[in-house]
């Protein structure tokens, strides 16, 4: 088979013609973007931890917070002009009950970050734990009921926080800087408020990996522990979902909304259809003419009208 035969059956096979336009599908384009930012930011985000819980010298609290918080930065370049790079399957509940995104594609973002996961004793608690690399777990000097408030203010925050950088009718960030100021927001969040629940502030990034923890060999136990679990799934969505109320109700809806204006008034006032005058008859004036000089016959069958330096005129569209 000659190479030009080959490039054609490649570029006329059904298969692939057929997956070409699977792809080329908004919603497939969408899932699968929210897909591949999302294992970037777990990649780097989850190996951090790991870094820290494994490495006594090779890894901190502030490079888990750097981690994750340059991860979402890569996660937003990667499908932010697709899908707007939730990765977060609070924020999408909140885009969606808002009326910012369709319900329909709820199931399309969460699953996305859902497929994302499919040596040693495996301990979820006590000081030689490694569950919490994948998954976050409460800590001894705090209550059930205190993380779960902890969690519906940082996700607020976050919330709040996102409609601010994005809103083009108040101070939005710079084109092009968004990913790194979300980057930096998820930062501030951890290192100022991070320690009393691991601000898990999103159960994309916690739910999947718990079942995979599970699924790997730490058991039964990554759910029993402390009864945390459901937390990081149901206090997020509520957080993002009030956050977002409180940003529209007090700040965007305070915005006045001013009238365009034009860069150039001139460039308008062309544009302007100018209509002729009613054909009016003008006033005769006197003439040294004698009066049958101007009669029914000899009269013009056109009125005059204004000279063409004047601005009367039509314009096209």
């Amino acid at each position: 088979m000659t190479q030009a035969n080959r490039k054609k059956w490649m570029v006329s096979s059904p298969v692939i013609v057929r997956t070409q336009a699977i792809l080329q599908k908004e919603m497939v384009r969408e899932f699968l973007a929210e897909l591949i930012s999302m294992y970037v930011m777990m990649v780097f985000g989850l190996g951090s931890v790991a870094h820290m819980v494994l490495g006594d010298k090779f890894g901190s609290y502030l490079g888990v917070n750097l981690g994750f918080g340059f991860g979402v930065t890569m996660g937003v370049h990667i499908a932010g002009k697709i899908s707007g790079a939730h990765m977060n399957a609070a924020v999408t509940f909140t885009n969606c009950a808002l009326g910012r995104l369709p319900w329909k594609k709820f199931p399309v973002y969460v699953l996305a970050a859902i497929f994302n996961y499919s040596g040693g004793e495996l301990t979820v608690t006590g000081p030689v734990a490694t569950a919490n690399i994948f998954a976050t777990y409460l800590p001894d000097h705090m209550t059930l009921w205190r993380g779960f408030l902890d969690e519906v203010l940082l996700t607020g925050l976050l919330q709040l926080c996102l409609f601010a950088i994005t809103d083009k009718g108040n101070n939005p960030a710079q084109q092009g800087t968004q990913a790194v100021v979300i980057g930096l927001l998820v930062v501030i969040i951890g290192v100022s408020l991070g320690m009393n629940s691991g601000y898990a502030i999103n159960p994309s990034r916690d739910l999947p990996p718990r079942f995979f923890t599970f699924i790997a060999g730490w058991g039964v136990q990554v759910f029993r522990a402390q009864n945390w679990w459901w937390v990081p799934v149901v206090a997020p969505p509520l957080g993002a979902y009030l956050g977002g109320i409180i940003y529209l109700v007090f700040v965007g809806s305070t915005i006045p909304q001013e009238p365009p204006i034009l860069e150039n008034p001139m460039e308008y006032e062309d544009r302007k259809i100018r209509v002729l005058p009613m054909t009016t008859p003008p006033k005769m004036e006197t003439s040294s003419l004698a009066p049958d000089s101007v009669s029914r016959d000899n009269r013009p069958s056109v009125w005059p009208v204004a000279p063409v330096g004047d601005s009367i005129h039509i314009e096209q569209f």
